[in-house]
């Protein structure tokens, strides 16, 4: 095996940008041209690039926010970053078209917080990526895989991100997930509803208006914990732009997102409690920490459950466990802040 290491892709000088279109959506691995959001990929040098990022200001999933002052959805910028790692992937740094990218662990965590308010943006957003790779002595395929991507607002660095993942071929991913199962595994696009489903929980409670991105049931708390099951709905085109077969990672993260609002919504001191229905007020999911052990079957009911800590610097650090068929499958901790303050900037 051999390891490719590039330097800071920052210290190379910068290529103009073009935000004119998005890329074409296959290099995204997405469907639906609407749910593209690289605008444009260049080289910087070997193993690094550079991307343009185009923000919506209206969407149905990333714009259905309640907090205020409105920002740019972290999820909006977690995904825009693993669209350009793709893209960059297969356009820069040598991965062949056809290759699934299973997602190990992930670190997101945001900054400068106000340069990300709607409205008041200090100039075009761009991700920077520097790609390393692991390469299979005889083939010169990449096995493994590490991104490390830093977000910009004009010259304001708003973000960090980086992702570890396993690289296979489409029938190496067919074989482990039919391993894993012992069955072939059922597509999206077979199904209506999550098994189990009884009812799910009122948007407000987890900072929605649109019923439509309300991804758990009503919610149980307990004196430490809070728990729910995971059901996003089918028809959502964001989090199910083509069929999968299984639950998209960033499924679990809206979950997991979810969980902590409504957590630190009910934390003491929050200013709402469990039962008041007043919603996550200014909070705003700011960080996120995760890691997959398993897929999340479409098939089998999937619990998530929050363990409920103090706040610390009004910031509320919330681990959110999920469980399937009695094994835990993923683990994430969500870094939520109350930007409330920001309003008047």
């Amino acid at each position: 095996m051999t390891t490719q290491v590039l330097e800071d892709a920052t210290q190379s000088v910068r290529p103009d940008l073009e935000y004119g279109r998005t890329i074409e959506r296959s290099l995204a691995h997405r469907s639906a041209i609407s749910e593209v959001f690289v605008t444009d990929v260049q080289n910087v040098r070997p193993m690094a690039v550079t991307a343009g990022i185009h923000l919506p200001l209206t969407h149905l999933y990333y714009s259905d926010h309640r907090p205020r002052p409105k920002l740019h959805d972290s999820l909006l910028l977690l995904e825009a970053g693993r669209q350009a790692s793709i893209a960059g992937g297969h356009t820069n740094a040598g991965v062949p078209a056809g290759t699934v990218a299973i997602v190990h662990a992930f670190q997101f965590s945001l900054r400068n917080l106000s340069a990300l308010r709607i409205g008041g943006e200090p100039g075009p957003p761009r991700i920077d990526t520097d790609f390393f790779g692991k390469t299979a002595r005889h083939s010169g395929r990449f096995r493994k895989g590490r991104l490390e991507q830093r977000i910009y607002m004009g010259d304001v660095h708003v973000g960090d991100h980086s992702m570890d993942v396993l690289f296979l071929k489409g029938d190496e991913n067919e074989i482990l997930r039919h391993a894993q199962r012992g069955t072939p595994a059922p597509l999206s696009t077979e199904f209506t509803e999550w098994p189990g489903v009884v009812r799910r929980g009122a948007p407000e409670l987890v900072g929605r208006d649109n019923p439509l991105n309300v991804v758990l049931t009503e919610p149980e708390f307990t004196e430490g914990s809070v728990s729910a099951q995971v059901v996003p709905r089918f028809d959502n085109p964001a989090l199910f732009d083509h069929s999968y077969d299984h639950l998209p990672a960033m499924a679990l993260v809206e979950a997991a997102r979810q969980l902590a609002l409504l957590t630190a919504a009910a934390a003491p001191g929050s200013g709402s409690t469990s039962g008041s229905g007043s919603g996550s007020g200014g909070l705003f999911a700011a960080g996120y920490e995760a890691g997959f052990q398993r897929f999340a079957e479409l098939d089998v009911p999937l619990t998530a459950t929050a363990e409920r800590t103090p706040a610390s610097d009004g910031r509320h650090t919330v681990r959110v466990g999920f469980r399937q068929d009695g094994q835990e499958i993923a683990e994430l901790t969500v870094t939520v802040v109350d930007v409330s303050h920001l309003q008047g900037f």
